[in-house]
């Protein structure tokens, strides 16, 4: 094969892997973290006649993106919760619970009968479920009364949705860019 139809070829696979690793952020995996990885090793290995296609400035792009993800899910997720008067306790078992919720609600979505669009309804519903149980846990466990324990497991879980979705649209602007820039 010719350089030119090989780098096609590597930025091809590197659009699927970023796309599966997009796709991991649903389940609450690290996805954006796995994309800068893929973009990072694709711009230190990959070359047409001696230039890479993906150069260093973008993986820096990409960098700054995973980290404003980061912190777009974060900030939502526990903005939410403490605006309402959540404990640390709880915020602390709404993030473990959004990881357990999401992985059972993949694992479960598997038998909602739309292929692959089933599972992602499973994990960010296990996700949002998973976060309110962990708030309401925590704050069970604080002694709060059924009002409080409510109000702040209702707004864990909205936080939690509206964080993942904004890391979700930072991660597709991820793939997009590094795609543009893989094949141009």
């Amino acid at each position: 094969m010719t350089g030119e139809i090989l780098i096609y070829v590597w930025a091809t696979l590197l659009l699927l892997v970023n796309v599966v690793a997009w796709c991991s952020t649903f389940v609450a995996l690290p996805g954006n973290w796995i994309i800068l990885a893929a973009t990072a090793i694709f711009a230190a290995f990959v070359r047409n006649d001696g230039v890479a296609p993906i150069g260093w400035t973008m993986v820096l792009v990409v960098a700054l993106l995973a980290t404003t993800g980061e912190v777009i899910e974060a900030v939502a997720g526990a903005a939410g919760a403490a605006k309402k008067g959540a404990s640390r306790r709880a915020m602390l078992l709404a993030i473990v619970g959004t990881f357990v919720g999401s992985l059972l609600g993949a694992a479960l979505g598997t038998f909602i009968p739309i292929p692959l669009a089933g599972t992602v309804i499973g994990a960010i519903g296990g996700g949002a479920a998973g976060a309110f149980g962990g708030a309401y846990l925590g704050e069970w466990w604080k002694g709060r009364s059924a009002d409080e324990r409510l109000s702040i497991s209702v707004a864990a879980m909205v936080g939690r949705l509206l964080g993942t979705m904004g890391k979700l649209i930072v991660g597709a602007v991820m793939v997009i860019i590094v795609t543009i820039d893989s094949f141009v």
